[in-house]
């Protein structure tokens, strides 16, 4: 008989198995599932299968939306995400630049917009610590980017410099200077033009110490939200050397300021795929921006923050009809899509998008699937089940804290403010929910995700009021959400799952966070991820 290589025994294994939901015993053998129960398992053990212990099993984790070779890049240079403040972020700041003198850019990001005043820092700032060489620094959620006079320099940008269509420069309000802050559009195309670009090997680099990250948190696969030319070629590379032991499928990035003749560049650059672990198959279209800076598209206008309204409604970075005839297109060249939507003009477009797909082609397996998902309004919500279309939730942005409080109430007013992150009733009407972390917009910890997620509280802050409570998952749909749900999301029907003959993905946790019928007995952060296997190989271990 040939034995298992690795059993986890004596613990509660949550299989998201209809035929069998659980087990108290797990053995692998190569890739594979080969036993579940305690007695199937005693039967594969020998002497040289490894034992190991753990309190709760569960399919990897599956994260349906993340950047990570762009969180791996800032990881490895300028790393604000984990730092508090102003005063924090430029002793780092300060820190790196000493430390690395040859630096010509100082570049990474991961600010937030809550510490400065109305969300935009300013150009003295970073003047003050590195006046000498240009400084490019990405907010949390990359929709903006501080930036210093140096910076501003090169570029040649004044207060002469236009506006583009897609962003806004901040400006001082009587001298028309620039600030220091460039938001969205302003942002990517300073990035694309002046920035310098990294190397192939430092994207490989970058993936290398994400996928570490993400395999820390009993992560096994991903969708890469954002693969450009340049990160897909990374993403290659590692998985032909077996560097690449997550499962990754790549949303390749659909230009805004082009049209429809990208569609055939798109496939080309799917035809050099699948390459062992990475499959190019997905599409990624920016539908707006976001709330904190009046990006994110609207139906009805912004609050003025007094009761009133503006005339502003966002902005919708690909126009109502091509985006349906890039949708349609995409479709029927069988790529999924992979939107984001923030307001309910851009949720409703994209709906709207792949129903003109579904017109067109009819029904199909591509599982297009909508990302974020701020702001929907009701009537739109039975159209996710009806359309096929999967709602990809970041449940870590669904709790009050300063920037929903100061930068995006006042400016949606009470009605739609009580519309925010509508998971529960998505789920009410049949949705299908995937998760997904942003990283590193926020954390990739899928247990804070789902703790967030089950109490619509801040999980440091335990005991606050939930925001919208009424709009609380149960903790097994949140966790199904995060394994299942993101697998099926990402066309990966072998994960998500765990039976015998299944691939052997599976997150091991030292206590059990589903040991309660209808709600933990501890919450998802009081456990932590004591072990990692994806396809078979242990990716992950605690010391």
């Amino acid at each position: 008989m040939t034995h298992a290589d690795l059993v986890v025994r004596d613990t509660h294994v949550v299989t998201w198995d209809e035929a069998r939901p659980s087990a108290d015993a797990i053995a692998l053998r190569g890739d594979r599932v080969v036993a579940l129960g305690a007695e199937e398992v005693a039967a594969v053990t020998g002497p040289r299968t490894e034992v190991v212990e753990g309190a709760l099993v569960l399919p990897g984790f599956q994260d349906a939306h993340v950047h990570a070779p762009f969180a791996g890049h800032n990881l490895l240079r300028v790393w604000l995400n984990d730092l508090e403040g102003k005063d924090a972020y430029l002793a780092h700041i300060a820190a790196y630049a000493a430390a690395h003198p040859d630096a010509p850019w100082i570049v990474g990001g991961g600010w937030a917009m809550e510490y400065f005043p109305g969300g935009t820092p300013r150009k003295e700032d970073l003047d003050a610590i590195v006046p000498d060489r240009p400084v490019f620094l990405l907010n949390r959620d990359v929709h903006g980017a501080w930036v210093n006079s140096r910076a501003l320099a090169v570029a040649g940008i004044d207060r002469a410099t236009p506006d583009p269509s897609d962003g806004r420069i901040e400006r001082d309000p009587v001298t028309g200077e620039p600030t220091g802050t460039l938001h969205e559009g302003a942002a990517y195309t300073f990035n694309d033009r002046f920035v310098p670009r990294p190397a192939q090997a430092d994207w490989e680099q970058a993936i290398r110490v994400a996928q570490a990250h993400l395999h820390g948190l009993g992560i096994t696969g991903w969708q890469d939200a954002w693969v450009t030319p340049d990160t897909q070629a990374a993403y290659e590379a590692l998985a032909k050397n077996d560097e690449l032991t997550a499962r990754v499928v790549g949303a390749l990035w659909w230009d805004r300021h082009r049209g429809l003749e990208q569609v055939e560049e798109l496939v080309a650059r799917r035809g050099s795929g699948p390459v062992g672990t990475f499959s190019p198959t997905s599409v990624k279209i920016m539908a707006d921006g976001v709330m904190e800076n009046y990006t994110g598209a609207l139906l009805e206008p912004y609050c003025d923050g007094c009761g009133g309204h503006t005339d502003n409604r966002g902005l919708s970075y690909v126009e109502r009809a091509l985006l349906q005839e890039a949708v349609t297109a995409l479709d029927g060249h069988g790529f999924q899509v992979h939107m984001h939507a923030i307001g309910d003009r851009a949720s409703r477009d994209c709906l709207d998008a792949v129903a003109a797909a579904r017109s067109a082609h009819g029904p199909n397996d591509l599982r297009h699937h909508i990302a974020h998902l701020q702001l929907v309004q009701p009537e739109d919500l039975p159209r996710f089940a009806q359309l096929g279309v999967v709602a990809n939730c970041q449940a870590y942005w669904a709790q009050s804290d300063a920037q929903m409080d100061e930068l995006t109430l006042p400016f949606l007013g009470e009605d739609r403010a009580r519309l925010q992150f509508p998971f529960a009733d998505l789920v009410l009407h049949g949705a299908r929910l995937a998760m997904g972390s942003d990283w590193a917009v926020s954390t990739a910890d899928p247990l804070a995700q789902i703790e967030v997620a089950i109490t619509r509280t801040d999980p440091s802050q335990r005991g606050g009021a939930p925001f919208l409570a009424h709009q609380a998952l149960d903790a097994a749909t949140a966790f199904r959400a995060f394994t299942a749900g993101s697998a099926y999301v990402n066309h990966d029907d072998e994960a998500g799952v765990l039976r015998v003959g299944s691939r052997a993905d599976l997150a091991v946790l030292d206590t059990d966070v589903l040991a309660g019928p209808h709600a933990p007995d501890v919450l998802p952060t009081d456990a932590r991820v004591t072990l990692t296997v994806a396809a078979g190989r242990v990716v992950h271990r605690t010391a």
